[in-house]
């Protein structure tokens, strides 16, 4: 059974969380033929201003794609967010998503993310305008708290509760944790047995029985997946599988992992053009690199191409070259 937000029922129980530089709608096609149930777009500021950039352009570009198009938003002042919001859904967004939970400085700096953690009565006006200016599901996505001294995922939950927000997922650590130590979970399981409303948990979920052990702890709706779907997007089917109880799929087969893998630098040459599509398939290709064996030698050879041509043939070379044993999902 899968998680509901609003009027739609997900698939499944295992999300792919929005990720700035990452989630691009490359990446997300890509989650999502793998069963991720939702894929949360890049973060798009609630400055219009800001909107005819490339990048912001890019964000804004859901043509073609399948499943529920999901848009997060940042922002500090109620009015802009709110419009932002607005805009969005006319633009085709079915759920919008308020960043609380961002904790890159530069993010931060503008009290964007998880910087408004601090103040309560701001993210409360901040939810309720928004809530209030779409008629689409609002979620939002936070931490755990400003610091490990001020923990306030309680409060913020239940406000975001009285605010009409349809769901609510919480990353284990704080603002100030960043992605050190060790992700916790029982905030969200505090969270979740005093919230009427989903809770999504996120957080150092790498693996399938990991994904199982937070949703039997915590007693989450669903979980969050992140980082550990950079370069292994098809993380999702094994997650599934033990989400659901089902026969455990066999490993993908190398052939397939490299069919995957240039099916997603051609995906990304086409969404970004030649020149800024070979520098955003270095990143994925890195990754790629970090979770198959026998690879990180020749990863210098993916990363001095220059153009398209010779990257995509480099892929071909480094990881159509290794034996044709399964690799695990």
């Amino acid at each position: 059974m899968g998680l509901q937000i609003g009027s739609y029922q997900l698939s499944g129980r295992a999300l792919l969380a929005p990720m700035a530089g990452i989630c691009d709608r490359p990446f997300r096609q890509l989650a999502h033929q793998f069963g991720a149930a939702l894929c949360g777009a890049e973060m798009l500021t609630s400055d219009q201003r800001l909107w005819g950039t490339s990048k912001s352009q890019r964000r804004m570009d859901h043509r073609g794609e399948t499943g529920i198009r999901a848009v997060q938003l940042a922002g500090s002042e109620p009015a802009p967010l709110a419009e932002a919001a607005r805009l969005n859904v006319e633009l085709g967004a079915q759920i919008i998503d308020i960043n609380l939970g961002c904790p890159a400085k530069k993010v931060c700096n503008r009290l964007c993310g998880s910087a408004l953690l601090s103040d309560e009565a701001l993210v409360g006006r901040l939810l309720d305008a928004v809530v209030r200016a779409v008629t689409v599901p609002v979620t939002v996505k936070i931490r755990t708290g400003p610091d490990q001294h001020s923990r306030n995922a309680l409060r913020i939950a239940a406000l975001a509760e009285q605010c009409g927000i349809a769901a609510i997922a919480i990353h284990g650590r704080t603002r100030t944790d960043m992605f050190r130590g060790a992700a916790e979970y029982d905030t969200i399981r505090a969270v979740k047995a005093a919230a009427r409303i989903p809770v999504i948990a996120n957080g150092d979920i790498c693996n399938a029985a990991q994904a199982r052990y937070v949703l039997e702890y915590t007693g989450a709706d669903a979980v969050m997946i992140g980082r550990a779907a950079q370069g292994s997007p098809w993380i999702f089917r094994h997650v599934n599988a033990q989400l659901n109880s089902a026969e455990i799929p066999a490993p993908l087969l190398q052939s397939s992992i490299t069919a995957l893998i240039l099916q997603h630098l051609e995906s990304l040459y086409e969404f970004y053009g030649e020149y800024t599509g070979v520098r955003m398939a270095r990143k994925h290709l890195g990754w790629y690199c970090q979770r198959q064996p026998d690879t990180q030698s020749r990863r210098h050879e993916l990363m001095a191409a220059e153009d398209s041509v010779s990257q995509f043939a480099a892929a071909q070379r480094v990881f159509d070259g290794r034996t044709e044993a399964g690799i695990a999902a």
